[in-house]
């Protein structure tokens, strides 16, 4: 399921990580990111394609140039793409991931109890229904 945009495979059920997608969207103004929860058969596709074990996965995976990146790395490749102030955040990619991911891994285990969980994965709008991998 190769895409010419970079997909980025999110769990969909968690609020924060909703808040984070709906934010990549809102300062995405080029529309260059797709979107995949990692609930749905495309995101489902992509992380077997990438050997990522969703059973254990905390992290928002950033799938660019047939490359897989997780935690830090992938929410910082992210951020310098992005339109606005939280792109500077991409210099944070010359501190090593083993002193980045540590902050990452806290908030990514406590998601759930910091932003609630959804019954269900988001539904794009219609403007933005293109954006999502089916």
């Amino acid at each position: 399921m190769a895409s010419d945009h970079p997909v980025i495979l999110f769990d969909g059920v968690c609020n924060f990580c909703n808040a984070s997608i709906n934010y990549i969207i809102d300062h995405d103004p080029a529309c260059r990111f797709r979107f995949a929860p990692l609930q749905s058969a495309a995101g489902a596709e992509l992380a077997r394609e990438h050997h990522i074990d969703t059973g254990k996965l905390e992290s928002i995976v950033l799938i660019e140039d047939g490359r897989a990146y997780q935690r830090s790395t992938a929410a910082l490749r992210i951020a310098r793409q992005l339109a606005g102030p939280v792109r500077v955040l991409g210099v944070f990619r010359v501190v090593p991931a083993v002193l980045r991911d540590p902050v990452y891994n806290f908030i990514a285990r406590h998601r759930y109890r910091l932003c609630g969980k959804a019954d269900a994965c988001r539904l794009p709008t219609p403007q933005d229904r293109a954006r999502f991998l089916h």
